[in-house]
C-alpha cells in the first residue's frame, strides 16, 4: 500500500458518481433516523479502518449501524443483536442499491422513509428511477478511501489546535468530502443559498455562523484537492499568500485549492497540507478580526500522554 495512492478522476468518474449516490442514498436514512444537530453534523459519516461509518443511529429505543466497507465492497448493516445484513457493491443501478439496501433493514426490523431524491447535484434522477447500469470498481473506491485516510489524520491534526467551537472532521455525503470547520462564534450573514437540487434554508442551517473551514475533496485536480475557505469572506482573502506554492485561489469555487497530486509530490506531504490549513486559518482570521486567543499551539509528541 502507498500512503499516498495515486487516483486520476478521469480513471474512476464511473465509480465516483456510483458510489457518491450510494452513499447519499445511506446519509439519507441517518438524516431521517436522527435529530438535527446545528449544521447538519447529525447526517455526516466518518472515516474508519474500514472504509466510511455512520457511527451509532437511532432506532427507536435501539441503535444501528451503516458502513461502507470499501475492503470486502460491501454496505454493512448491524443492529444492537449483532445481527448483519449487507449489501455487494458492485456494477449495478442507484434503483438496485436502493431497494437492496433497504432489504436489508426489513430484514433487520429497521424502518425508515426518506425523500429519495439525490441533492448538491446539477442533474438529478430519483433513487428509485435511476435504472442506469453504473460500472463500480472496487480497487477505485478502496484507493479513495486511503486518501481520505491521509485527509483524515491530518485534519483531526489541524482540528486539535483550536479551543473554539469546531466541528467534528467528517464526511458529507451531499458535496460527497471530507471536512473540518472552525467557528468564531459569531452569527454570519445569511447564506444566499443556490446549490442545485438543495433547498436554500439547508445552506442558511449550514452557515448560521462565521466559518473557517478545510477539507478534502475528490475533484479541484487531477487527483482531487484539499480545500480552504472562509465565509463569510473577508475582503482581500482570496489575495493572501498561502503554502505550499501549488496552492491558489480559485474565484469560481470561492475556495483556496491545493492539488492533491502536489502533496503526493512533496518531500513532506504532512508538512504541505497543514501548513496551507494553518494559512488559510491565520488569513481568514486575521481578515475577518477573529478572537486570536481560540488557536493554541501544537503539543510535542511527548507531551501527549496523561
Amino acid at each position: 500500500m502507498t500512503e499516498w495512492p495515486s487516483l486520476r478522476l478521469d480513471e474512476w468518474t464511473d465509480t465516483r458518481e456510483a458510489l457518491h449516490l450510494f452513499t447519499q442514498v445511506v446519509g439519507k436514512i441517518k438524516l431521517a433516523k436522527t435529530p438535527l444537530v446545528n449544521h447538519w453534523w447529525n447526517v455526516t459519516f466518518v472515516v474508519n479502518p474500514r472504509g466510511l461509518s455512520s457511527g451509532a443511529v437511532p432506532d427507536g429505543t435501539r441503535i444501528f449501524q451503516m458502513d461502507f466497507d470499501l475492503i470486502d465492497s460491501q454496505l454493512q448493516i448491524i443492529n444492537l443483536d449483532g445481527q448483519r445484513a449487507e449489501v455487494a457493491l458492485r456494477p449495478m443501478s442507484v434503483a438496485d442499491f436502493y431497494a437492496e439496501t433497504f432489504d436489508a433493514l426489513a430484514r433487520l426490523g429497521i424502518e425508515a422513509e426518506i425523500y429519495p431524491v439525490p441533492v448538491e447535484l446539477p442533474e438529478v434522477v430519483p433513487f428509485e428511477q435511476d435504472r442506469e447500469l453504473r460500472d463500480y470498481r472496487p480497487e477505485h473506491a478502496h484507493t479513495f478511501w486511503l486518501q481520505l485516510v491521509q485527509a483524515n489524520r491530518l485534519m483531526h491534526e489541524f482540528r486539535s489546535g483550536f479551543i473554539g467551537k469546531v466541528s467534528p472532521v467528517h464526511f458529507f455525503w451531499g458535496s460527497f468530502d471530507l471536512a473540518v470547520t472552525r467557528f468564531s462564534g459569531r452569527p454570519a450573514p445569511k447564506h444566499p443559498g443556490g446549490t442545485p437540487n438543495c433547498a436554500d434554508w439547508v445552506m442558511t442551517e449550514a452557515y448560521s455562523h462565521e466559518v473557517a473551514s478545510c477539507g478534502f475533496w475528490p475533484g479541484g485536480g487531477e487527483e482531487g484537492a484539499f480545500y480552504a475557505y472562509a465565509y463569510p469572506e473577508p475582503p482581500g482573502f482570496g489575495e493572501q499568500p498561502m503554502r505550499p506554492p501549488e496552492a491558489a485561489y480559485r474565484s469560481e469555487f470561492g475556495q483556496f485549492l491545493l492539488p492533491y497530486e502536489a502533496v503526493r509530490a512533496a518531500s513532506d506531504p504532512d508538512a504541505a497540507v497543514l501548513a496551507f490549513f494553518e494559512d488559510e486559518y491565520a488569513a481568514a482570521a486575521r481578515l475577518g478580526k477573529w478572537d486570536q486567543s481560540l488557536t493554541v499551539p501544537a503539543r510535542p509528541a511527548g507531551q501527549r500522554q496523561a
